[in-house]
């Protein structure tokens, strides 16, 4: 079996803590997948607010929100021009989509 493509997609604080858990747990149980968290709307003043070291490197901040918020990205976490364009690109490609 190939290893799995998964974009987790939050929109909101507690779909990005749902999304995090989320991460976790599909780590843990399938640790070679390929995973993203793409965080737009609430979620990204929520992930700027609450840095998670154990899930921060598949984050993917929307930079749209980011202009719209008002909000600057001080720690570096990654970013993604557009979410909707990253979400519609990776399942265009084959990965797996998860709103959380």
């Amino acid at each position: 079996m190939s290893a799995l493509r998964v974009v987790l997609h939050a929109p909101t604080a507690d779909g990005l803590a749902r999304a995090r858990r989320n991460a976790l747990n599909l780590a843990r149980a399938r640790p070679d997948t390929e995973m993203l968290i793409v965080a737009n709307g609430a979620a990204v003043a929520a992930a700027l607010d609450t840095p998670d070291p154990a899930t921060d490197a598949w984050l993917r901040l929307c930079r749209n929100t980011l202009a719209t918020q008002a909000l600057d990205n001080p720690g570096g976490l990654g970013e993604v021009e557009a979410a909707v364009v990253t979400l519609a690109e990776l399942q265009a490609q084959g990965w797996a989509y998860i709103r959380a």
